[in-house]
């Protein structure tokens, strides 16, 4: 496990733990206290973490592990779910796209479809998002229009959220919106760990005519902190083989298209 693997993992677990000690955590991953040690330290001074007397602990504020130590989890599944849902985008449409790991995969998608060039009656796709690292992306793919929302900018997801955002996504209209979600249970719907993403997303997804979530098999069968949507709201799930089948079947029955990758 290099040190990259071991950041992910420390983050994740002192998520779900909010303290970890040295020797139980060398224990954990199979390695030195001296190593856990530094990687404790290399944390610290990116302030994803806050060092303890032999161990570390979560900041004290309302902890999300950020994008950046995100991107290698499931990273096989998501680039096959981003590539089925960039499939589903029809040429000239205007798309919406909210902030995250398997909506960055959607964007990088929809960035090399070798069938969307620019006809003399303007781009082939508008994408309008709220992400800062999809529009960076984007921007540079002459074939897209790229809008951003506008809003505060959250360390955690690159996400642009608040009243700018929202007061922007009340002028528009899409024709789909594909979002990333933290959950999707079949009686609560979509989820956020973050209230104003879900704000965000909630709109993005009132705004189109239609809406396609992307979520890896992981998040499903559960629920989150702010509700972005009711599960009649969304028209097709992109999922992988990882899935819950008994999960996949409520979606089913309750009138989802689900396409498994």
């Amino acid at each position: 496990m290099n040190r990259y693997e071991r950041w992910n993992v420390l983050l994740e677990l002192i998520a779900e733990q909010g303290q970890l000690d040295v020797v139980e955590t060398a224990r954990k991953l199979d390695v030195s206290t001296a190593t856990v040690r530094r990687d404790f330290d290399g944390l610290a001074a990116q302030q994803l973490l806050t060092r303890t007397r032999g161990g570390a602990a979560a900041h004290s504020v309302s902890y999300d592990l950020p994008l950046r130590y995100k991107v290698a989890q499931h990273a096989p599944e998501k680039q096959r779910i981003g590539a089925a849902a960039a499939a589903l985008v029809e040429a000239g449409s205007t798309v919406g796209l909210n902030g995250g790991t398997t909506t960055t995969e959607v964007a990088r998608a929809l960035g090399l479809r070798g069938d969307l060039g620019r006809d003399q009656r303007g781009p082939a796709l508008t994408v309008v998002t709220n992400a800062l690292n999809i529009a960076h992306e984007l921007v540079v793919r002459p074939h897209l229009h790229v809008v951003t929302t506008g809003g505060s900018a959250r360390a955690q997801s690159y996400e642009l959220v608040g009243p700018v955002a929202t007061d922007m996504l009340e002028r528009i209209a899409l024709d789909v919106a594909i979002i990333g979600v933290d959950a999707l249970d079949a009686s609560h719907g979509a989820s956020a760990n973050n209230e104003g993403e879900a704000a965000v997303s909630q709109l993005m997804a009132a705004k189109a005519r239609s809406v396609i979530v992307v979520a890896d098999g992981s998040k499903l069968g559960r629920k989150a902190f702010a509700r972005i949507m009711p599960l009649n709201r969304l028209n097709i799930l992109v999922t992988d083989e990882t899935a819950p089948s008994e999960e996949v079947t409520r979606f089913s029955e309750a009138g989802v298209r689900v396409i498994q990758v």
